[in-house]
């Protein structure tokens, strides 16, 4: 199977050039099935139904998550409303929505979960420990691929040689930067330390140079935080998998700029 991948959607920005490119990208890769990164596609930050709305009506099958996820009013309900917008799974049994899902493909299932980091993160239960819980529970149907939001390299690294073989694909979010280690693992499990974001090319993070810029200079008074704009930028990752051995066959990074 095709599988595309994006990184997190920063706001209208990272909006407006998904949908434009994502048209290009269905042709060019012809996916059987699309993963969205969607935490901080709403105005600020967070998602909302508008967000959300919109990156299953552009594509989406699954709209992943991460320490953001419940940032805006109304993100706990909406969650528990649409089943394949996830939040991470080690946020507890308690929490509102679900952390994992399954896309029927027939013979197969596809099986997505979402995670978060533990270090330099809000809490949450270790991640380690809750991705082997949720490995035991796959049928044989399962081609599993995680989406691991962490701000540590270390940590997503970790989490990926760990979990080598046992997942078909496990690729990082959050931190904005894609990377330049795509890889498939001796085990057969793809992998890459960041998919990078979808947002305001000339930013830092998708937001505003200024007050970024500021507020490092100057921490004693801080200028509020605004969301980029300008050319932009999409990224992401397309992927081969083999759905007989549950192995991931070829990867391939998305980067693309200047988009208007």
């Amino acid at each position: 199977m095709k599988l595309l991948c994006l990184g997190d959607v920063v706001s209208a920005c990272g909006l407006r050039a998904v949908e434009k490119v994502l048209p290009d990208l269905k042709r060019k890769y012809r996916p059987d099935c699309i993963i969205i990164n969607g935490e901080n596609s709403a105005v600020g930050n967070g998602i909302d139904r508008a967000a959300a709305e919109l990156l299953f009506a552009l594509g989406a099958d699954v709209v992943t998550g991460g320490n953001h996820s419940f940032q805006r009013r109304g993100a706990e309900e909406l969650h528990e409303e649409l089943p394949d917008l996830l939040r991470p799974a080690n946020w507890g049994e308690k929490a509102f929505g679900r952390g994992a899902c399954r896309v029927d493909k027939g013979s197969y299932d596809l099986r997505v979960i979402s995670l978060q980091g533990s270090l330099f993160m809000n809490d949450c239960e270790n991640p380690f420990v809750v991705l082997d819980r949720l490995l035991k529970e796959s049928t044989p149907r399962d081609l599993t691929v995680v989406d691991f939001h962490g701000e540590a390299t270390a940590e997503k690294q970790a989490l990926a040689r760990c979990f080598d073989g046992r997942a078909a694909l496990i690729f990082g979010t959050h931190t904005h930067v894609q990377t330049n280690d795509a890889q498939i693992l001796p085990g057969g499990t793809g992998y890459v330390t960041d998919l990078g974001m979808c947002g305001a090319q000339h930013s830092i993070l998708g937001k505003g140079l200024e007050p970024c810029i500021h507020n490092f200079i100057d921490p004693e008074h801080r200028m509020k935080i605004t969301d980029a704009e300008g050319p932009a930028i999409v990224c992401g990752l397309a992927a081969e998998l083999d759905e007989k051995t549950g192995r991931c066959r070829a990867l391939q990074l998305i980067n693309i700029r200047e988009i208007n």
